[in-house]
């Protein structure tokens, strides 16, 4: 779908709901939330229904479901667009026009071992010994549906949870932490980048003190965590979230030294895509240097040989005109 397709038939309605965020009220085509971009008690975040659009009187921000969806999962709007077609194209979770007013809802975990969610990390670079150290295999409904997702836990019980056509969470949303008792400290935007990292590294499990913001939005919950570290290595998104996300940690912790590490990928949208570029480009050496290499003279040798092959045999005696 183009971004006006998906702005008419991804209903922001629906994609709320799939994240477990109901309206504390409704009235006609409308639909008053507490906001999903900041903490607020009394709801201000308004939904049109008929139109599918959304406005946040709180801070006078709004737009359609790609301004949302870029927002809440600091993304920029051209990714998306992606992850929401991408998703609207599968059965993992219904993402559809038809609102659904069911709450996500867990229903186990277990260790995991699903083929297609193995898959699926180890299609985006992530050593499968170590997601299966981080991540459980999450059973949850949606809809009176059953559905399955790598499930990454936070600090307050709720998960984070991704498979190949669904990027979604469960409720309470936190962030999460590693303590190792570290002067040092690393924070990660998603899980994804932080398996990455650990990938990247061949190291089971980090040396230093993490934290895994889970969305920037979640930022200010990270700082008492981050600001008793003297050095903090950031892993953020090259895009305005991340950006701003830094800017904004290195307001909230004047006392330490926050290294951007981000440079190292700079041409990339963010680690993981980082870290699945540096495979494929060593994967394609190394196939090349399994191809035999013939030495020069051997070389000429058999394009002679080849030419001679394709030349067309010269027949004897008169020809025939037909």
């Amino acid at each position: 779908m183009n971004y006006e397709e998906i702005k008419r038939h991804i209903s922001i309605r629906a994609y709320l709901a799939a994240r477990g965020i109901l309206p504390q009220w409704e009235r006609g085509n409308r639909g008053m939330y507490l906001s999903p971009l900041r903490k607020e008690r009394t709801a201000s975040f308004s939904v049109s229904y008929d139109k599918n659009l959304c406005h946040d009187f709180g801070t006078g921000e709004g737009g359609s479901i790609i301004d949302l969806v870029a927002r809440m999962e600091g993304c920029s709007e051209v990714e998306a667009a992606r992850r929401l077609n991408e998703r609207n194209t599968g059965t993992f979770v219904p993402l559809s026009n038809e609102p659904t007013p069911s709450r996500l809802a867990i229903l186990s975990d277990r260790e995991l071992t699903h083929p297609a969610l193995l898959g699926y990390l180890t299609g985006r670079g992530i050593d499968p010994a170590i997601a299966r150290t981080y991540c459980r295999e999450v059973r949850y409904t949606i809809g009176g549906k059953e559905y399955f997702a790598i499930g990454f836990r936070n600090d307050a019980g709720g998960w984070e949870l991704r498979n190949p056509l669904f990027k979604g969470s469960s409720t309470p949303k936190n962030i999460t932490t590693l303590d190792n008792s570290s002067d040092t400290a690393m924070v990660f935007e998603g899980f994804i980048d932080f398996l990455s990292y650990l990938s990247l590294k061949g190291n089971l499990s980090p040396s230093i003190d993490t934290a895994v913001l889970n969305s920037v939005t979640n930022l200010q919950k990270a700082v008492p965590f981050l600001a008793r570290h003297s050095v903090i290595h950031a892993f953020l998104d090259n895009d305005d979230a991340g950006r701003k996300a830094l800017a904004r940690l290195e307001e909230s912790v004047p006392s330490s030294e926050v290294i951007d590490q981000s440079v190292f990928y700079r041409d990339y949208k963010d680690l993981n895509d980082y870290w699945q570029e540096k495979r494929r480009l060593a994967s394609e050496e190394k196939n090349s240097l399994a191809i035999p290499q013939v030495p020069p003279h051997e070389r000429q040798q058999q394009e002679a040989e080849w030419q001679c092959a394709m030349s067309p045999v010269k027949k004897r005696g008169p020809g025939h005109k037909f």
